[in-house]
């Protein structure tokens, strides 16, 4: 590896050396960058905690899931509208996505309707995934590392609502019910599968009890919803009774909640 020098023959500051941090050996740096940067504009935008939404990025507003999308936009204007009248300093229970198509952008919108702020935490893939247009500008990350972006998603997440998907979305649904049953989340984390219907031709969990490949108890790990205002009763009782009764004092209320993960 050779570093750039400049017209006098120096060589750059390594910290300016681009050539060194694209490297391999630099890649810890890479990663720490992705820890940092995220967390820097968190605490700008004083974003406290967050809601999170998976989901395909195949479902379109159209067609016949379509009704998903459309749920998902409903569901994170309810949220949006009820964390926004939160008397506190800090933003609660921010809508967060993929930063992609589909059902993130549904719940991107959905929180851009409400005039809220929205958080998307895109990946660069082959085939250029794209930020969707309704992120907040400020709150919008692109990530190389997938496990630094799933680090943020279970970081500040206080709840999150799987929508109908594929690998991904069954990715991250089984990292999070595994982080919650082997208890490395310490924090309370409300789960909320979307579309029983789906959910149960996809997943058997009664299966997996039946062989004893997880305990009964882990099938309260989470619930099912069908439509935009069950799903948000379930949040808000869960949440209210967990996170806001009685609400931390502000002088000790964290910017950012604190994590195992």
């Amino acid at each position: 590896m050779k570093a750039l020098k400049d017209h006098e023959g120096r060589r750059p500051v390594a910290y300016l050396n681009e050539t060194f941090l694209e490297s391999p050996d630099a890649r810890g740096l890479r990663i720490l960058a992705e820890y940092l940067e995220p967390l820097s504009h968190f605490r700008d935008e004083r974003i406290r905690d967050t809601i999170v939404f998976f989901g395909s990025a195949r479902i379109r507003e159209e067609g016949d899931m379509g009704v998903y999308y459309n749920d998902a936009r409903t569901l994170a204007r309810l949220i949006t509208e009820w964390s926004d009248k939160i008397q506190i300093s800090t933003r609660r229970f921010v809508v967060t996505s993929g930063g992609g198509p589909g059902i993130m952008e549904a719940a991107n919108r959905g929180a851009s309707d409400a005039g809220g702020k929205t958080v998307g935490l895109n990946i660069g893939l082959p085939f250029e995934q794209r930020p969707n247009p309704y992120i907040t500008p400020e709150l919008s990350f692109e990530f190389h590392y997938f496990f630094m972006r799933k680090f943020w998603f279970a970081y500040l997440a206080k709840a999150l609502v799987i929508f109908p998907g594929g690998f991904g979305t069954l990715d991250e649904l089984c990292e999070i019910l595994t982080l919650v049953q082997t208890r490395k989340l310490e924090k309370k984390i409300a789960i909320i599968l979307y579309g029983s219907k789906f959910w149960k031709e996809v997943l058997n969990f009664d299966a997996l009890v039946k062989h004893g490949m997880i305990a009964a108890d882990d099938l309260n790990l989470f619930e099912t919803a069908d439509d935009p205002a069950g799903a948000l009763a379930i949040l808000q009782q869960k949440l209210t009774a967990w996170y806001l009764q009685p609400e931390t004092p502000p002088e000790e209320a964290p910017e950012i909640a604190h994590s195992r993960v």
